[in-house]
């Protein structure tokens, strides 16, 4: 029988699939963030890819010479549609994830930060329950994003 943490760790794994999925599983690293702040739902992801780290959208430039499939140069498809399919399948585990923690009476997470190592298969995740940016005018999401982007650069994350 399952229990809370079983499905709360699939529809994380299945975050993590659908990430790989999207970089032919060529990440070095995934890192992904989920945030659910009253009835708004943001999801986003980031790579390192040949020891760069680079946002979904700019994949194409950690490729190098030597990346490959069979043959041919590796080239990410980085279009609009496909990178909507990756935001529209988190935000759709995330909502699971709320419907879980409704049924099973859980705390939803107001911010899951998740890091999967791929050559150590390891997942990692770091989650927060109070308000991290609604309660601000002017920041966003996207803001918490990109800072969380910056620090992983910077190596203080």
């Amino acid at each position: 029988m399952k229990v809370f943490e079983d499905y709360f760790s699939e529809l994380q794994a299945d975050m993590v699939a659908i990430c790989l999925e999207y970089v032919e599983n060529k990440a070095e690293d995934t890192y992904i963030y989920c945030s659910y702040e009253p009835e708004m739902y943001a999801f986003d992801v980031f790579f390192k890819i040949n020891s760069q780290l680079v946002f979904k959208h700019n994949l194409n430039d950690a490729v190098d010479s030597t990346t490959k499939i069979g043959n041919k140069a590796l080239i990410y498809d980085t279009s609009e549609q496909r990178q909507e399919a990756v935001l529209d399948i988190g935000i759709e585990n995330l909502e699971k994830i709320r419907e879980k923690c409704k049924e099973y009476g859980k705390e939803m997470p107001t911010e899951i930060k998740l890091y999967y190592n791929v050559k150590q298969n390891s997942l990692k995740g770091k989650y927060r329950y109070d308000l991290v940016y609604s309660h601000d005018e002017e920041l966003l999401p996207d803001d918490i994003f990109n800072s969380w982007f910056e620090e992983v650069k910077n190596g203080s994350c």
